[in-house]
């Protein structure tokens, strides 16, 4: 199989999110684009309720507009002591879509009576995977619990990143940095349930249909 054979477009512009994807696909041989590498991609309305409504959603319709296999994948925070908010609007939990300062900032002024030990919170990440039909073939989901900190630390990573804290490390996602967090977070447990599925279904080639 030809590496031009195995695209698989990744339906966001997120470039942290590539980053990531990047490094936890490489192994299974896939040529990652995203919707940077497509002018006439289309803006999909996150109108789920679920991260797996939207997942599935940014899957099937932009891989029916594009004619390319699509992987559509959805992530949030959602946090015990909010009755899991921010949930499927993480990314635009302050009003504007991915101004993580912005979200960071509203996150911690509504934690800020909560006490260490009621800080608890959970990543998720679902993901779906498109043929150019609109039809799912894959669909999985990951998760890791944290805790929230009373203020960032670390530079790496995006989003929430420097305020979710693996307890038994005592490290943010901020502060443990790609290589770590490429094994431990949502996204790779996701990832590595994504991969399980291809090689049970047997999916054909990735091109162009």
């Amino acid at each position: 199989m030809n590496r031009s054979d195995r695209i698989l477009v990744m339906g966001t512009h997120n470039q942290g999110k590539r980053r990531e994807l990047e490094i936890l696909l490489r192994p299974l041989g896939f040529e990652l684009k995203t919707l940077n590498d497509f002018p006439n991609s289309i803006d999909v309305d996150e109108t789920g309720t679920t991260f797996r409504e939207n997942a599935i959603l940014k899957a099937t319709t932009q891989a029916k507009h594009l004619r390319q296999w699509v992987l559509g994948e959805d992530s949030g925070l959602s946090v015990d002591a909010l009755q899991g908010a921010p949930g499927v609007y993480s990314a635009r939990f302050a009003g504007q879509h991915g101004d993580d300062t912005a979200n960071n900032n509203l996150l911690l002024s509504k934690l800020a009576s909560v006490a260490a030990d009621q800080r608890g919170a959970a990543y998720t990440c679902h993901i779906a995977l498109s043929d150019p039909s609109g039809n799912i073939h894959v669909d999985c989901f990951g998760t890791c619990r944290g805790r929230i900190t009373e203020g960032p630390r670390g530079t790496g990573g995006f989003g929430y990143d420097p305020l979710f804290e693996l307890v038994e490390y005592r490290l943010t996602f901020g502060e443990l940095g790609s290589a770590v967090k490429s094994v431990l977070s949502h996204r790779a447990c996701a990832l590595r349930e994504f991969a399980r599925q291809l090689r049970t279904h047997n999916i054909p080639d990735l091109g162009v249909a």
